[in-house]
């Protein structure tokens, strides 16, 4: 199955702060989980921390989280419009040298920036779970589109 995957991070190629994953499927629950952040950046102060609306928990719970939230589905495509999403992502399964979360056969899909709204048109911009919410939503109109 598809899942829409937005990020936000610490300033540019910054840590993680949250991340979330919207499923194609309608009526399937989404996942949304946020990072504790150490020393954020003036931005992140006032455009991200405010929207998070979930409490941070340590990246290592984070990556346990996104691990068993993608476990059940043998072949998982995370969608994304931003290489820097699928890159967090990535580095979600990795826990150790030579050591990864046994999510496999997972694909990454990035869509051209430009096909979508940007996150200003999400209902919460700079919150990870509406922008994958708004993302979902620009990527099927446009495959809606192109089938007319």
């Amino acid at each position: 199955m598809r899942y829409f995957l937005d990020t936000e991070f610490n300033g540019f190629c910054g840590d993680l702060i949250s991340i979330a994953l919207v499923p194609e499927e309608e009526g399937r629950a989404a996942f949304y989980a946020a990072v504790e952040c150490t020393n954020p950046t003036q931005w992140v102060v006032e455009h991200v921390i405010p929207v998070l609306d979930i409490e941070p928990v340590p990246r290592d719970r984070v990556s346990d989280l996104f691990a068993d939230y993608l476990g059940d589905d043998p072949e998982p495509v995370l969608v994304a419009d931003w290489p820097e999403d699928i890159s967090h992502a990535a580095r979600l399964l990795v826990i150790g040298p030579g050591l990864m979360k046994p999510v496999r056969n997972i694909r990454f899909l990035l869509v051209d920036a430009e096909l979508v709204s940007s996150g200003e048109t999400s209902a919460v911009p700079h919150n990870a779970l509406q922008d994958a919410v708004r993302l979902r939503a620009d990527v099927l109109a446009y495959e809606e589109r192109r089938a007319i």
